[in-house]
């Protein structure tokens, strides 16, 4: 090691941290609250617009979309402006992408949200490589962080909508213009934090080939796993609901139980990150987390409604341990940051297009059997298939080769 590094090194340590842990938070909370807001302002919004039904759900399919667009290039751009900059530029775009959808009109409703979705897309890939290259010894405290802040706003987001719209007055406009300001107040932090680093902040290491990644067997599972589990969380979000309806629970509790279903996996998505790293094989944790999503999807298909609160606990926790999981993997099965942000690409791309699949095949499933037995049995296979996949995730070592264990 040169002493030029070595300064460099010093250099960057007495940066202050609190204001890189306030930057990773303020991407965090941002990745989420712009797209669960508009769930339930879709009404209002199809009302005073007059859009049909089809444009409706464009506004949440698009940013899937773009997330699997985005995610494989995301690495590359982040390599050639430096990660700092990307993050930057991508909350600069998320920030316009928030007021131009706020604009009454069918055109900007789309332009805003695939905006949107783009920025969104980079900080889902890029945040784990940050944290692989600058908290390189409390990465599952830092993911466990990061992912419990993204998903409470999510569900903060999701619940006050329609107050905001409706009981403050502020029309759907504003109250999805509202989150614009946390963007705004992302940018500010990255601004300042870009000026005071040590250079562009390149991704430390060599960058590793894209076919490293696509011919990895680790890989693959990662990414399998992060499709799959991100496959039953956009289900949840959008038919949990009607499944509880369709076992006579009326509108007002059915959304509640969504409330609930999100909530409780907030402290799991921050406690789950902080074992996983405490141990290379995370067997154990994907196992019970199967079991209890499994547990959960039987119990609402065998009609035990006065367990409903149980098995909707316990897909809601299995849910937060699953994302948290993925999350964890992108560094937990990589050796370098570049190798985390390639491996975050792929999963998240591949990931996100059975996300979007995941809706229209399970109310295709019900509009075909009249019923939600078979999407509920469609789901327990999918479980199955997820916890086989997490299972190969979960295994000691890297997507480059053995585990690097390091003295603890």
């Amino acid at each position: 090691m040169t002493s030029r590094t070595i300064h460099n090194e010093n250099q960057r340590s007495t940066k202050p941290t609190w204001l890189l842990i306030m930057g990773v938070m303020l991407i965090a909370i941002n990745l989420r609250a712009a797209i669960t807001s508009v769930g339930p302002l879709i009404g209002l919004i199809r009302e005073q617009t007059g859009i049909s039904n089809t444009l409706a759900g464009m506004l949440t399919t698009l940013p899937l979309l773009a997330f699997a667009l985005l995610s494989p290039f995301a690495p590359g751009i982040a390599r050639r402006w430096g990660l700092e900059t990307t993050l930057l530029v991508s909350m600069v775009v998320l920030t316009f992408g928030i007021g131009i959808r706020s604009i009454s009109s069918p055109i900007t409703l789309l332009v805003g949200t695939a905006l949107l979705g783009m920025a969104i897309a980079a900080g889902n890939v890029l945040l784990p490589s940050l944290v692989k290259r600058d908290f390189p010894h409390q990465i599952g405290l830092m993911t466990g962080t990061y992912s419990a802040s993204m998903n409470l706003l999510a569900a903060i987001a999701s619940g006050v909508s329609v107050p905001l719209a409706v009981q403050a007055g502020l029309g759907w406009q504003g109250s999805l213009l509202l989150w614009g300001s946390l963007s705004v107040l992302g940018v500010l932090v990255w601004v300042f934090r870009r000026r005071i680093a040590d250079s562009p902040a390149e991704i430390s290491g060599s960058a590793p080939k894209s076919t490293s990644v696509l011919r990895s067997p680790i890989a693959w599972c990662v990414t399998l796993f992060m499709g799959f589990q991100s496959f039953t969380f956009y289900v949840n979000i959008s038919w949990m609901p009607e499944i509880l309806r369709s076992q006579g629970m009326d509108y007002s509790a059915a959304g509640w139980m969504l409330s609930i279903l999100q909530f409780v996996s907030i402290p799991f998505s921050f406690i789950i990150p902080v074992l996983a790293g405490r141990n290379p094989n995370q067997r154990v944790l994907v196992t019970v987390s199967a079991l209890f999503m499994l547990t959960g999807y039987l119990g609402l298909l065998s009609g035990l409604t006065s367990l409903t609160l149980l098995w909707v606990m316990l897909v809601g926790i299995a849910g937060g341990a699953n994302f948290s999981l993925s999350l964890m993997f992108f560094t937990l099965r990589t050796k370098t940051a570049h190798e985390a942000a390639a491996l975050s690409g792929m999963a998240q791309s591949l990931g996100y297009l059975l996300a979007a699949v995941g809706p229209m095949l399970i109310g295709f499933m019900h509009d075909a059997t009249d019923g939600w037995k078979a999407p509920l049995m469609i789901l327990s296979v999918v479980v199955v298939i997820l916890f086989i996949f997490g299972f190969g995730a979960a295994k000691p070592g890297t997507i480059s080769g053995p585990l690097e264990r390091e003295a603890r």
